[in-house]
């Protein structure tokens, strides 16, 4: 083993303690430092955290930000969503390719800059965008490509691209990013003034009990789409007996279209930290865990800024706010490139140091989560509103809304609109309402809640952002006349067969067939029969998938189908003397033609 390794390996194992959980720190960093974790690397790596080479390899080969191959000393990732193909993602991939000379997914010969895709990287309210390592760099054209490459080639340091600083906090010292926060509407409960502290006091005013009580008097809903009651999670994680606790903060929003808690983590990072330190102490627990998406990377040092002067203030660490015995710490654990992360099972897997792959629940992490441990599982947006309940009151929060769906709700609005960006509604605003205000009254159609939710069209949008019409995530999809909504699904699905964690045969299998079943009705080879195929392909997919990925994968299809059936059957026509029209026997046989070196003779 080269002397080299060592040197790298040994300070990064040491520094963590030799420590198997953190694993997935260990493997950033040597990517980080060597561009790729090699195979003398993983042996090192195994023999100083004692455990098997395998499971080394199973985590490099999970993650789309590491890699067991060497990649350039520049990694220019080009965002390769929808949203990010609508504004000519395509056109500026090409021009990367031109002019470095390569393809996507190759580094060039001098071994300086490699070129790939990567999935949402949440910036499509500034789309087309890219990550050149940590450097998020946006509203790209062809003509940016070039100037971006011939700076690299002179100076291969990302941060000197950004020319312009965003606004907010996105120019502080510790970001220094060309990132928008594109806020467009403020509303009273997550864009409204916050005091650190002020929330915290007065929870800490009251019994843990309490301060339950009065989130599940708010009537408080998990805001991630499942809306599960956020009192409840903390009564049950408090409830199970454990000598520790954890609360952990899912802040891995890689929803395509879903950028709303980019824009928390910039601007209200104290509004967040205080709702981990009132769930903390409602629950039991002595440390929070913020879940980071890789892709917000650029934001670590000043969220760890943010948590330090929270320390020195009193507001985390020991006795907080003065109260004696009760301690509290917050760390912020980075992801590494996988969506499946967002489900909450997979998250505290990778929070261990393992693949981010589902657990089987029950048990679920309110009885058994981080480590085996209790853990409350929590969304940026719902952690803040927490905090807000505390300040204001349950009165307050749930004067808000409805009767069954108190608060506000932070959108992420993008595509064919006016004004992308972020907006806080009331949760009963209708979708006709949020069309209006994003300046997209001609829209076709409305994807609510990401590729896993549900596309919408006009005849439905008198209906409400509320969990009884169209509950969401947050990620607001806007698709104009012009655009085929069929591209859209096939483009959906594509995401979600690159993102399955392939665990299960139902979504590793059954979305790669949904999405030949698109590809076949797009080539103008559909049938009839293919459409109750495809439907109930997808309900199987649906209900036989492990985890929330695979259960929520087929509703491009299954919403389409449903509210844009003419779109299909415009498409598909009977088969002509029963032949298969996507069957070509030619192409068929072109492989043993190769073979055997002859022409069929078919005829």
């Amino acid at each position: 083993m080269s002397e080299r390794i060592k040197a790298v390996l040994d300070p990064i194992c040491r520094e963590v303690g030799n420590d198997r959980t953190s694993l997935l720190d260990i493997l950033r960093e040597v990517q980080h430092r060597c561009g790729g974790v090699s195979g003398e690397a993983v042996d090192l790596i195994a023999k100083r955290l004692n455990i098997a080479r395998v499971e080394v390899e199973s985590v490099v080969s999970f993650y789309a930000f590491l890699s067991d191959k060497p990649n350039g000393n520049v990694v220019i990732r080009i965002c390769d969503d929808i949203i990010d193909r609508m504004h000519g993602s395509e056109t500026v991939a090409r021009a990367f390719e031109s002019e470095l000379g390569i393809q996507m997914g190759q580094t060039t010969e001098d071994g300086k800059i490699s070129l790939t895709h990567t999935p949402c990287i949440g910036m499509c309210d500034q789309a087309p965008a890219a990550l050149i390592d940590d450097v998020v760099v946006t509203h790209l054209s062809s003509d940016t490509a070039r100037s971006i490459v011939a700076e690299l080639r002179e100076n291969p340091d990302p941060t000197r691209l950004v020319k312009e600083l965003g606004n907010g906090n996105n120019a502080h010292d510790l970001v220094s990013s060309m990132v928008q926060n594109n806020i467009r509407l403020r509303g009273p409960v997550l864009l409204a003034d916050f005091e650190p502290g002020t929330a915290l006091k007065k929870a800490l005013s009251l019994s843990p009990v309490e301060v339950i009580r009065n989130v599940k008097t708010a009537r408080l809903r998990g805001r991630g789409g499942a809306g599960f009651p956020t009192g409840m999670k903390w009564e049950f994680t408090r409830a199970t007996k454990a000598d520790k606790r954890y609360i952990i903060c899912n802040a891995d929003e890689g929803e395509p279209g879903t950028f709303k808690d980019r824009v928390l983590l910039t601007e209200y990072p104290d509004l967040l930290f205080e709702g981990m330190t009132i769930g903390g102490y409602a629950i039991g627990a002595a440390e929070g865990i913020v879940y980071l998406r890789g892709e917000y990377a650029y934001l670590r040092k000043f969220l760890e800024s943010v948590l330090e002067r929270r320390r020195e203030e009193g507001l985390i660490g020991k006795n907080v706010c003065g109260v004696e015995d009760f301690e509290f710490d917050i760390r912020i654990q980075m992801g590494a490139g996988a969506y499946i992360c967002g489900e909450e099972t997979a998250l505290i897997s990778s929070c261990e140091g393992l693949r981010g792959d589902p657990k089987n629940r029950p048990p679920f992490p309110a009885q058994s989560g981080y480590l085996g441990y209790p853990s409350s599982v929590n969304n940026v947006e719902t952690l803040c509103c927490a905090a807000r309940i505390m300040e204001h009151g349950p009165g307050w929060f749930s004067s808000h809304g409805t009767d069954r769906s108190a608060g506000t709700k932070l959108l992420s609005i993008s595509g064919d609109c006016k004004r992308p960006g972020i907006y806080e509604v009331s949760l009963s605003t209708s979708l006709k309402e949020i069309l209006s205000l994003a300046g997209a009254e001609d829209a076709q159609a409305l994807q609510v809640g990401g590729p896993s939710g549900q596309m919408v069209g006009r005849q439905e949008f008198d209906k409400t952002i509320c969990y009884d019409d169209f509950a969401t995530g947050g990620s607001m999809m806007v698709f104009g006349p012009q655009r085929d909504l069929l591209e859209v699904v096939h483009a959906f699905l594509e995401f979600f067969v690159e993102e399955s964690c392939g665990y299960c045969t139902p979504c590793r299998v059954g979305n790669v067939l949904l999405k030949q079943g698109i590809e076949k009705i797009l080539d103008g080879k559909g049938e009839p029969a293919d459409l109750p195929y495809l439907e109930e392909l997808a309900q199987t997919v649906k209900m036989a998938s492990r985890c929330g990925l695979g259960q929520t994968s087929p509703n491009p299809v299954l919403s389409t189908l449903k509210r844009f059936r003419s779109e299909y059957e415009r498409r598909v026509k009977p088969a002509l003397d029963g032949r298969q029209p996507d069957f070509d026997l030619s192409e068929a046989v072109a492989q043993a033609v190769s073979i055997v070196g002859r022409e069929s003779t078919h005829s």
